[in-house]
């Protein structure tokens, strides 16, 4: 005990040296969510498909606000989680603005990437830190991107990117892929399509399935019909919502692995994670909500993570204080994946790696072995500086 009082007593002479000397009060935070979010349906949360919500990212970001509890007590603040759900694009904007005008600065957006999209472009004109924990559209990243709209959660490229890797690492490359026509579909196969190209894997066959029970579209559905007749080392599923997906492995007519949307999955958080602190995050995260982590959990609690890191390091919570820390090379964040992170500056995405995961197991973290950058070997996951397209 005597050691405890010790330690702590160090902690709240050193944290105002980090932070203000005076305290700023409270310091409130929106988290901004949908209420018909199809990402949320009750059968797909129970299904728990791979790399899908398993429920609202609400839960990690208050999580993180009860881990920092004690370091911004002491620095005088006190984080406050308001979590408010919109039925439509107009009342999110209507939203925006009226906490806005109440004085709200920071805004965790749970939202379809058209909803952040109309909110950053709000923060155009009324400034804000946004921080995006769910919408892994590419388009976010390069020409929607917006000054004040940040990343935690990774974008599509960067897992498509991961699963090259270590496709390429395994010298798989001779692909099958079955991709479906839902409107997701088509942002994940052009994520995938660039990192065919990049990493030199090669697209022997392209089949498409159709979700639905209609008799007539059975065919389209038969995965020992679908995976027949070709030459390939591996099933790609290009699956957005992982439904048809599950369905793939021990199914396909070949004794060939399944990748992408089922078998081995990329995804930026899993609870087998046994590493850098990993489990303590995972035990605190399951006996609040009594189900394990996911990655969109992970970019709410991260992105609290974050904030709080900037507002005790700039011993500010002035906005533009705030975010020119976060863009700045300075910050450097610890997301227990074992890198420190920081945010790339010409597009404001989290770098952070990607595991590469089955059901009950992290198979291997990307960047794999060999896979090396000029500057960050993180940025050989989604959009290098070389292919950007935003303009902050």
């Amino acid at each position: 005990m005597r050691w405890f009082k010790t330690v702590a007593a160090a902690l709240v002479l050193w944290i105002p040296a980090a932070a203000w000397a005076a305290g700023n009060g409270n310091l409130n935070l929106v988290l901004l969510e949908w209420d018909d979010d199809p990402r949320y349906r009750e059968r797909a949360v129970e299904a728990r498909f791979p790399a899908q919500p398993w429920g609202r990212p609400y839960a990690g970001a208050a999580v993180a606000v009860k881990e920092a509890r004690f370091a911004m007590s002491a620095a005088g603040t006190k984080l406050e989680l308001e979590r408010r759900a919109v039925t439509s694009a107009d009342q999110a904007g209507q939203l925006f603005r009226e906490r806005y005008g109440q004085g709200v600065r920071i805004f965790l957006l749970d939202l379809p990437a058209v909803m952040v999209a109309g909110i950053a472009a709000l923060s155009d004109q009324q400034p804000a830190l946004l921080f995006n924990v769910s919408a892994l559209d590419d388009a976010l990243r390069q020409e929607q991107c917006h000054k004040n709209l940040f990343h935690t959660a990774p974008s599509r490229s960067m897992l498509t990117d991961a699963l090259a890797q270590y496709l390429v690492f395994k010298k798989w490359r001779d692909l099958l892929v079955l991709k479906g026509s839902q409107q997701g579909d088509a942002e994940y196969y052009r994520a995938f399509q660039r990192s065919a190209k990049r990493y030199g894997l090669k697209v022997e066959a392209e089949k498409d399935f159709v979700l639905g029970r209609d008799p007539r579209q059975r065919s389209q559905n038969n995965v020992a019909l679908l995976t027949a007749g070709e030459d390939y080392e591996v099933v790609y599923v290009v699956d957005s919502q992982g439904e048809f997906a599950r369905d793939v492995p021990y199914q396909v007519q070949k004794p060939r692995p399944v990748v992408g949307a089922a078998g081995l999955v990329a995804d930026w958080w899993h609870w087998a994670w046994e590493r850098h602190g990993a489990p303590q995050v995972n035990k605190r995260f399951l006996k609040r909500e009594n189900r394990p982590m996911t990655g969109y959990d992970w970019s709410a609690w991260m992105a609290v993570k974050v904030i709080t890191e900037a507002v005790l390091r700039t011993r500010s919570s002035e906005l533009s204080e705030l975010r020119d820390y976060i863009r700045g090379g300075e910050i450097t964040l610890d997301g227990v994946k074992g890198y420190p992170l920081n945010f790339r500056s010409w597009n404001n995405q989290l770098r952070q790696p990607v595991f590469l995961t089955t059901g009950n197991w992290v198979v291997a973290q990307a960047p794999l072995e060999g896979f090396l950058h000029q500057s960050n070997n993180l940025d050989t996951l989604g959009f290098d500086q070389r292919e950007n397209r935003c303009k902050l």
